[in-house]
């Protein structure tokens, strides 16, 4: 990843997401959590989500305030942002990170982990909305560090394996 200094840099934090134009590089840490990430080239605008679950459960519905930590409350607060900068979403390239599964050994009886009903959850609504999904880095084991440069579009994202299996990998020859 190219790196230039000029760029400030914006940290989500879980349920956060952030608009902004050429100057900003946005950067977060997920696991089981998925970001999307919105870019208009000719206009190098740029969006990006960090939401922690597909959708609210019955009790949490009591709110009636949109609420970043919850896929479609995410891309739709991100859309409306977009909308006031006069970006129309479907001009916007997409792009999916995150959903690891963060205890690989712990068997579930459920044949989904929240990892994986994020990321499809993610890329059901980008499809809903018409937005085209240029690349993803979905699921497997671990978490991700992920940083997106608005300035170039260019996202770069890293998977991190748990330490339990860096530590039992130290001992396998190569």
């Amino acid at each position: 990843m190219r790196r230039n200094s000029n760029l400030i840099d914006v940290f989500l934090q879980p349920g956060e997401h952030f608009v902004g134009d050429a100057n900003y590089r946005i950067r977060t840490l997920l696991g089981s959590c998925v970001s999307i990430t919105l870019w208009h080239p000719e206009r190098k605008i740029g969006a990006m989500s960090h939401f922690l679950l597909s959708s609210r459960t019955p009790v949490d519905e009591i709110s009636r305030e949109l609420d970043g930590r919850y896929a479609e409350e995410s891309l739709r607060l991100m859309l409306q942002e977009l909308t006031r900068l006069h970006v129309a979403p479907t001009e916007c390239e997409g792009k999916i990170f995150g959903g690891g599964n963060m205890f690989p050994g712990q068997t579930r009886a459920a044949p989904r982990n929240i990892g994986q009903i994020n990321g499809e959850s993610a890329r059901a609504l980008l499809r809903m909305h018409r937005i085209r999904v240029v690349s993803e880095s979905l699921f497997g084991i671990g978490h991700r560090q992920v940083f997106f440069d608005i300035s170039n579009g260019e996202v770069w994202a890293r998977q991190i394996k748990p330490a339990e299996n860096v530590l039992l990998n130290l001992g396998e020859s190569v």
